[in-house]
């Protein structure tokens, strides 16, 4: 399967795959259908947890977002990222951490994020690790009306009860289900 960006500044540009099989790279119709959903992401800053290829992270940047910061524990997919990026020429717009998801969430807090993607390897329980890391520093990790949207298989899913984050939409799409959680800061 070729990976390619949709749309903007590097549109048709293919992306190489992480080699082997530890990661599971987006299909091109619920990427396009994720963006659709999103609609106009200009200025926006991203975090993209689980980078893997780096795929949503620089379809983003390609539609206009100010920054994207591509975090993955795997070297493979480190250098997987940092090829894409010199090769689709978007690098001026992203950070590349090599650090494990969990590790990087409890220290990130420099500014926040408008979307945070989350797409860990499958059947692990890792999505719902992240996503109540991500509910309990909500203020510190997403702006107000922030997301964090998950990408896992739909037998993955199970309602979370969550403090600061909202489930607002769920879409599948065959094997893939997005997940979207809103951030609203009501204050004490």
């Amino acid at each position: 399967m070729a990976a390619r960006v949709i749309s903007g500044k590097a549109k048709g540009r293919k992306l190489k795959l992480v080699p082997g099989d530890t990661t599971r790279p987006i299909m091109d119709r619920v990427k396009e259908s994720l963006f659709n959903i999103l609609g106009d992401i200009e200025g926006t800053r991203w975090l993209d947890l689980f980078a893997g290829t780096g795929q949503v992270g620089i379809e983003a940047i390609s539609r206009g977002a100010a920054e994207v910061v591509f975090v993955d524990n795997a070297r493979a997919a480190i250098h997987t990222v940092r090829d894409n990026l010199a090769h689709t020429q978007l690098g001026e717009w992203a950070r590349v951490v090599q650090a494990d998801a969990m590790t990087f969430l409890r220290g990130a807090g420099e500014r926040p994020f408008d979307i945070i993607y989350v797409a860990p390897p499958q059947y692990l329980g890792m999505w719902v690790e992240a996503l109540r890391a991500i509910d309990m520093a909500a203020g510190r990790l997403l702006v107000d009306g922030g997301l964090a949207i998950i990408q896992i298989d739909p037998r993955e899913f199970e309602s979370l009860e969550l403090a600061n984050l909202v489930l607002t939409d769920k879409r599948r799409y065959g094997n893939t289900l997005l997940g979207f959680y809103q951030y609203a800061d009501v204050g004490d």
